[in-house]
């Protein structure tokens, strides 16, 4: 059975690295390959990632390379597990203090803006989310975020509205999510009005639902 924060579906959902460093010297390398991969994907957007140019620009051999990534969307993988744990701390951390509507309002239309102001402004993220549906592993990363992120969702929802039906409230969240992952990506494929608009209606939409469960 999953925990709140769906920690094992995450974690069988896109394993990433194959090789899992743990002395300090080989976690620094990971994070320079990434480093780099980020911002080569930034520059030039993922279909171009080349790995012999992640391999030089990150000043290790090829072979070095594939112990730690055996193929380009390892390292994909890998970036998306590492934004998107990012992202669980943040919403954790805005949901924690919900203790009723007015709370739970606030801190559900903040977390919206603040993550799509994150996608306007990181070309990495946005090149890799908008690509997540070609990969069966990163489709499967983002769906196993909308359950984690969802519950966290249902958790705050549940506090503001205790005497609501709770499996009710858990399928309401999850989909709340799964449909904001979907809007957001059309938002930001949009003309900037119009990507705007759209999410603004998101928000009134679901606000709705999550303010009476």
């Amino acid at each position: 059975m999953e925990d709140a924060m769906g920690t094992r579906d995450l974690a069988d959902a896109a394993p990433s690295a194959r090789r899992k460093p743990a002395q300090k010297r080989s976690r620094e390398r990971l994070d320079r390959i990434l480093a780099v991969a980020s911002d080569l994907i930034a520059k030039r957007g993922s279909d171009q990632l080349k790995m012999s140019e992640v391999a030089e620009e990150a000043g290790i051999s090829i072979g070095s390379l594939y112990q730690y990534f055996p193929e380009k969307s390892a390292v994909i993988r890998a970036l998306a597990e590492r934004y998107s744990a990012q992202n669980r701390r943040c919403i954790e951390e805005a949901l924690t203090a919900v203790t009723n509507r007015d709370s739970l309002s606030k801190a559900y239309l903040d977390l919206i803006d603040q993550y799509y102001a994150i996608m306007l402004a990181e070309p990495v993220m946005r090149d890799i989310w908008s690509g997540m549906q070609a990969d069966k592993q990163l489709a499967a990363l983002e769906l196993a975020e909308s359950r984690a992120c969802g519950e966290m969702l249902a958790a705050a929802m549940r506090r503001a509205h205790p005497s609501a039906d709770a499996e009710r409230i858990s399928v309401c969240a999850f989909l709340i999510w799964q449909l904001g992952e979907a809007a957001m990506r059309l938002a930001i494929s949009q003309p900037r009005r119009e990507g705007d608009a759209s999410m603004e209606a998101f928000k009134r939409m679901t606000l709705r639902e999550i303010l009476e469960p």
